[in-house]
């Protein structure tokens, strides 16, 4: 259910309806109110003696709030306009899925929201002004409130096109995608799903499932086709206690479910009936995007794909890719210090009930510098701050698996860089990086023929 709850929460936030929504219904509420406060007699004679209030006519009246509304809806459509502009420049220049974060930011919301909100408070307002001698009535509060909500609305455009100037710069783009993968390395890692060993999870490998699991387990397939954004942990958790079942997850967040592969497969098989089937795909949320819910990689593609798209012939922006590299390198500095989570779940009565395809250190290093790797061959600057990033990370790692992810991908990146750079100065420069990392591992022993291609 909390998941299901996360997912409706999610797609409120990525909408560009609903903060407008809320704070449009506020208007009307406000309009509403200050409308029956002006009839009264004490508000009026109080509004009469202030200088700074509305004190004019019928007609002024009409016309000011004419004015304001007419300018909202206009300013409205140009802050549409803006939008969908900075939206199609991060979509050519930094990658389509990067749209998600803009139509997410909350601030492009509230803008949008405050012009909406003023003019349906101004027409409302409006509409209630009478001109007629027996039936006049002028309300002075309402007006007022609404030339202060067009001043504060002049404010909310001027900081509006200071957003989208600073919003849609590459370094800026980063900076966000960065800190949402910080927050949710701080929210996955250690992932809380039951009550989990905290020992490594390469000590167990598959030795605490039951002998017979292979053979006496059933598949629960998926009900439908799409990717895997989060799982209600909490749900199966429970379902496998009460059903006495070991389920063992076939997918993780992040992932492509094709319908009717196997998403679980529950032991004893036996247990497995189309009420349970029904509850464990409803506790797996499936949609057409990756999130970045409960998959850490999906932020890292992120990244990865910006420095991928600046290092490309037709964009040919090294520093960006720099910029990304950087940014990388102190999210795998801060996640190498980190205990990976182990797979296995267990009740409160330390009995196994679940198991998760969990993601390993090397597993984020060959997604982080694979990709950045292939392309920044020919980019000697480039190269060299991949080697410099993993010399840092390398030495913040107590793992021997993790430090030969790191070290194997350096490998690469020189050989890479040997082929593919055409000056002998910059793979001199490539390879004296690479020889201030191999004395990192003391287990290491030199690659000859490494070191003899160093020394040539």
């Amino acid at each position: 259910m909390k998941a299901h709850l996360l997912e409706y929460w999610d797609l409120l936030r990525s909408g560009f309806w609903f903060v407008p929504g809320i704070m449009a219904g506020a208007a009307v509420a406000l309009a509403f109110g200050t409308v029956a406060m002006d009839e009264s007699a004490t508000v009026e004679a109080w509004m009469a003696a202030q200088s700074w209030a509305y004190t004019g006519g019928a007609e002024g009246a009409s016309l000011v709030l004419s004015t304001v509304a007419g300018s909202m809806i206009t300013i409205a459509g140009v802050v549409f306009s803006m939008t969908l502009v900075a939206l199609s420049l991060a979509s050519s220049q930094l990658g389509p899925r990067l749209l998600r974060n803009f139509m997410r930011d909350t601030k492009n919301q509230v803008v949008l929201g405050t012009f909406i909100a003023t003019f349906v408070y101004c027409l409302l307002v409006l509409r209630t002004i009478r001109r007629a001698e027996e039936v006049f009535f002028v309300p002075h509060l309402s007006v007022t409130i609404g030339v202060l909500l067009a001043i504060v609305s002049l404010g909310v455009l001027i900081y509006f096109i200071h957003h989208v100037s600073v919003s849609i710069q590459a370094d800026e783009v980063v900076a966000r995608v960065n800190c949402e993968l910080i927050h949710g390395i701080n929210r996955l890692f250690p992932e809380s799903m039951g009550r989990g060993d905290t020992r490594p999870a390469a000590e167990f490998a598959d030795a605490r499932l039951p002998e017979a699991f292979d053979h006496e387990s059933r598949p629960v397939g998926a009900a439908k086709d799409g990717y895997l954004q989060s799982v209600d942990s909490h749900a199966l958790m429970v379902l496998a206690t009460q059903e006495n079942a070991l389920f063992r997850l076939e997918r993780r967040p992040g992932q492509y479910v094709v319908m009717g592969c196997p998403l679980v497969t529950v032991w004893p098989g036996d247990r497995v009936t189309e009420p349970l089937e029904e509850r464990i795909n409803s506790a797996f949320i499936l949609g057409h995007q990756r999130t970045a819910a409960q998959d850490i990689e999906f932020p890292i593609h992120q990244l990865v794909e910006i420095a991928v798209r600046a290092l490309s012939p037709g964009i040919n922006d090294p520093f960006t890719a720099i910029t990304c590299v950087d940014r990388l390198g102190s999210v795998l500095h801060r996640l190498a210090q980190r205990e990976m989570p182990s797979p296995f779940r267990l009740d409160e009565q330390d009995r196994l009930r679940v198991v998760v395809p969990a993601v390993t250190f090397p597993e984020i290093v060959d997604a982080t510098f694979g990709p950045i790797r292939q392309y920044a061959r020919s980019s000697a600057v480039v190269t060299i701050r991949l080697l410099e990033s993993i010399a840092v990370i390398v030495g913040a790692t107590h793992r021997p698996n993790d430090r030969a992810a790191l070290l194997r991908q350096a490998e690469m990146i020189v050989r890479g860089a040997r082929e593919a750079l055409p000056e002998d100065g910059d793979r001199r420069a490539v390879e004296e990086c690479y020889r201030r990392i191999e004395p990192l591992d003391p287990a290491r022993q030199p690659d000859k023929g490494m070191a003899s291609a160093v020394h040539a």
